[in-house]
């Protein structure tokens, strides 16, 4: 960092100073009508628990910094790189004296390229990637985030689509050295193994384009040629997630983009993201973020007052 000859701090100029945040919700500000914000991080008062909907990535400088992520508690030490998902409860931690780069990314506009769907199961996970864990890319890792934090705070000429297509070479990165990975299936054969990625970023996609639909366990698996219990094995081994949890989790995210929209009632909604009821969407809702799909809304207008409006 001290070899950087960058200002990392007129290009925040515009914030004003305040953090927004209700309900353990925070809504980033963005630089601009933009969808990034990158912080010069020194100060050493903790961020209590929180989520937002943005993508954040953490990278001390100067001195170690903690995160709570879910249950999972991180240590980071300088160089090291932490990838907190979207919507995920985390906390924060400082020491006395230090610094950091927190690169907070709306990444909603990209979520739809073909292909998302199989990185999106890996990020949605807390990542701490170090030279010891990622010996392989962590390099690669470390240079990227690097060039693009030149880019926000030298505001070179079209900086904004600079960093995404920057972001973008991460995400690559991060998702084919998963994929290569000797445990992406774990016990199975090598020659197995690149036979049954390929079946699985077919299903991905598939899930990924109609997760509203009504999918079942069965023909998924019967569409890979596996059993049903040999596919859900499998299904966990490569997302992390039960094929149910999984479906869940697309459909909870799209109904709270949806909630965020004026006009559309909750039985819209609950149908639109793929849920057989709204009995059925109101108590998953309720398990996933702890709350109701209209208190989740109440929330948001009192967040943004100009939206609530709209949806008297």
């Amino acid at each position: 960092m001290k070899n950087e000859n960058i200002d990392f701090y007129t290009a925040n100029n515009d914030f004003s100073g305040e953090r927004v945040i209700k309900e353990n919700r925070e809504i980033v500000q963005h630089q601009g009508s933009g969808a990034i914000r990158i912080w010069c991080n020194d100060l050493d008062a903790p961020f209590d628990t929180h989520w937002h909907t943005d993508l954040e990535i953490i990278v001390p400088a100067e001195n170690w910094y903690d995160a709570v992520v879910g249950d999972e508690a991180f240590h980071l030490l300088p160089g090291d790189i932490m990838i907190i998902p979207s919507g995920a409860l985390h906390s924060l931690t400082a020491p006395g004296t230090g610094t950091r780069f927190i690169y907070l990314f709306d990444i909603s506009s990209i979520a739809s390229i073909h292909g998302f769907a199989e990185l999106s199961a890996l990020i949605a996970s807390p990542l701490h990637i170090t030279k010891a864990s990622y010996p392989h890319i962590y390099g690669d890792a470390d240079r990227i985030l690097r060039q693009i934090r030149t880019e926000y705070f030298s505001r070179s000429p079209l900086y904004e689509l600079s960093v995404f297509s920057l972001l973008m070479s991460l995400f690559v990165m991060l998702g084919k050295n998963h994929l290569n990975s000797m445990n992406a299936f774990s016990g199975t054969r090598t020659g197995k193994q690149q036979e049954y990625v390929s079946k699985f970023n077919s299903v991905m996609e598939y899930i990924d384009e109609h997760f509203t639909e009504d999918i079942r366990l069965d023909d998924a698996a019967a569409a890979t040629g596996f059993s049903k219990y040999h596919f859900s094995r499998l299904f966990k081994q490569y997302t992390g997630y039960t094929f149910c949890g999984y479906l869940l989790r697309l459909r909870i995210r799209a109904a709270e983009q949806l909630l965020e929209q004026p006009g559309l009632s909750i039985a819209e909604i609950a149908m639109r993201s793929g849920f057989p009821s709204i009995p059925t969407f109101n108590r998953v809702f309720r398990q996933q973020k702890n709350c109701s799909p209209s208190e989740y809304r109440e929330k948001n207008n009192k967040l943004n007052p100009l939206r609530g409006k709209n949806n008297q």
